[in-house]
């Protein structure tokens, strides 16, 4: 692959996270918060924090996943020898595409995680 399309596929992988995390950043806890209200929620409020972290961490993981399947396509229109020669390495189409199903699976567990603490909220 040429110097100037690797360019413009950090181009657009970093647009398309920049773009997709914006809004959700204010919504992520920090790693102590998150160990601290994991087990220490129980009010309505906590339980809608952690709610809005998991759709936040959830949004993440499918902008990594959209970013993946562009990458996989752009790979696929011009391969190179790694195809053939070190077929899941990380400039492959194939890497590109096991990576965005990982992220979109990682998406869906974040976004049961948010279900739950909103139906956590609702009872309380």
């Amino acid at each position: 692959m040429n110097t100037t399309m690797m360019k413009r596929l950090a181009g657009l992988t970093l647009g398309m996270m920049l773009v997709a995390s914006a809004g959700f950043a204010a919504d992520k806890l920090s790693a102590a918060e998150l160990k601290k209200m994991a087990v220490s929620a129980s009010t309505p409020a906590d339980h809608l924090k952690l709610a809005q972290h998991y759709e936040a961490v959830a949004a993440d993981h499918e902008a990594e996943a959209k970013t993946h399947e562009a990458l996989a396509e752009q790979y696929a229109k011009a391969p190179t020898g790694r195809e053939q020669k070190h077929p899941m390495s990380g400039e492959t189409a194939a890497h590109c595409k096991m990576y965005a199903e990982h992220c979109h699976k990682l998406s869906a567990a974040a976004k049961a995680m948010a279900a739950e603490h909103r139906k956590a909220a609702s009872k309380k």
